[in-house]
């Protein structure tokens, strides 16, 4: 969907086509309320706060909303005494799964399935006979912490690759002419939504929601809210 059709409805939404007194919207009030909405929707989407319960590909619709912000990496892993780890990418929003490569004196390769733990059960999960790296099994566990990957070896086998798979951030909308809110420069380009022109229709009811709560008018806020979640 083209950025003036998008300022043109967020502006329908809200009665302010055609108004002169002091709740005119400048380009960068929508371009704020529009990248803000398309980041709420996401994580409610992702995390399944929305109306009928479904988080991430918990159904056709989630999974076909949502697939154009899944993206792969080939994370660089360091290796450690007990783990190997690498820097999340920049763009990191949601993790969905890695996958990593490893080897060991006696196999020259091979695919471990990876788990997600929790940085505060880590210890047990360690010492845990039935939970903790094994190359034999081909599993072992991963956590998030600092901005970095950390996968664990139990000083059994050595990682040479790994294939991360996440959802990345969904990219900001720019309109030429206008100063960018996030960088203070002033944008060259449009760069439009990514996402389908159904899914975009709801984001601009959210951003109409955003924008009548700031200037606190309160039938639209409402009124807005309700199709968000109604046309989920």
């Amino acid at each position: 969907m083209l950025n003036s059709t998008i300022q043109l409805k967020i502006k329908q939404r809200l009665n302010k086509l055609d108004s002169q007194d002091y709740d005119n919207l400048e380009c960068w009030h929508i371009v704020e309320a529009f990248n803000k909405a398309q980041v709420e929707w996401c994580r409610r989407q992702l995390h399944g706060f929305n109306q009928f319960k479904e988080g991430d590909e918990q159904s056709n619709r989630r999974i076909d909303d949502l697939q154009i912000l899944l993206t792969s990496a080939n994370l660089i892993l360091t290796d450690k005494e007990n783990y190997s780890f690498g820097l999340i990418p920049a763009d990191y929003f949601q993790w969905k799964r890695i996958t990593v490569h490893a080897k060991n004196e006696c196999c020259p390769t091979k695919r471990m399935v990876v788990y997600l733990v929790e940085e505060g059960n880590l210890d047990i999960i360690l010492k845990d006979t039935n939970k903790r790296p094994s190359f034999e099994w081909g599993e072992t566990v991963a956590t998030l912490r600092d901005g970095k990957l950390f996968v664990y070896t139990n000083e059994e086998f050595e990682v040479t690759k790994g294939d991360f798979i996440y959802y990345r951030q969904p990219r900001r909308i720019q309109i030429t002419g206008c100063v960018d809110p996030y960088t203070g420069i002033t944008s060259t380009t449009d760069v439009t939504s990514e996402f389908k022109d159904d899914v975009v229709e709801v984001m601009i009811d959210e951003a109409a929601s955003i924008l009548a709560g700031d200037m606190e008018i309160f039938t639209q806020y409402q009124r807005e809210q309700q199709r968000v979640e109604q046309n989920n």
